[in-house]
């Protein structure tokens, strides 16, 4: 993912946040803050052969304790005009390829019930269920809940 991408970037993450149901964000960041909250080495594009970007994934460390080193949180974002083409899929296993190689052991994610497509790929890329967060926030004046997913890594022992 370069700064060139950053608007194909952020209009495919404005249209997830538009559906509804992909995150609790109301509106896509500036590219100033999306560059500065993503691990650089972890972001990714899918481009078709015109050059367009039709999905991207990015990581952002949990938290900045040294116990968390190796946890990250990502997110997967298609562009809705792409869907069901395995843009997704691929994408997730490319970043769990880079996340293995560097040594990060779990690569979580929260994603609300109601996205049944996003959980299904999960399962599909290696992910397990933890647990549903219930209540966990407000998103449009009601209350959303929350499935937490996450993937170990097999190459970090």
């Amino acid at each position: 993912m370069l700064p060139e991408h950053a608007d194909q970037v952020l209009g495919i993450y404005q249209a997830g946040i538009d559906g509804g149901d992909a995150t609790f964000e109301t509106t896509a960041p500036t590219w100033e803050a999306f560059d500065a909250s993503r691990l650089a080495e972890h972001r990714l594009v899918a481009v078709d052969a015109g050059g367009r970007v039709r999905g991207w994934a990015a990581v952002v460390p949990v938290s900045d304790r040294c116990a968390y080193a190796g946890v990250v949180e990502h997110s997967v974002y298609v562009d809705p005009a792409a869907h069901g083409r395995g843009i997704g899929l691929t994408l997730v296993k490319v970043l769990l390829a880079s996340t293995d190689a560097a040594g990060i052991w779990t690569v979580q994610s929260g994603i609300f019930p109601e996205n049944t497509a996003s959980l299904a790929l999960h399962t599909r890329a290696g992910f397990r269920v933890v647990g549903t967060r219930e209540r966990l926030g407000r998103h449009h004046g009601r209350w959303r809940d929350v499935v937490l997913v996450e993937r170990r890594s097999p190459a970090v022992t």
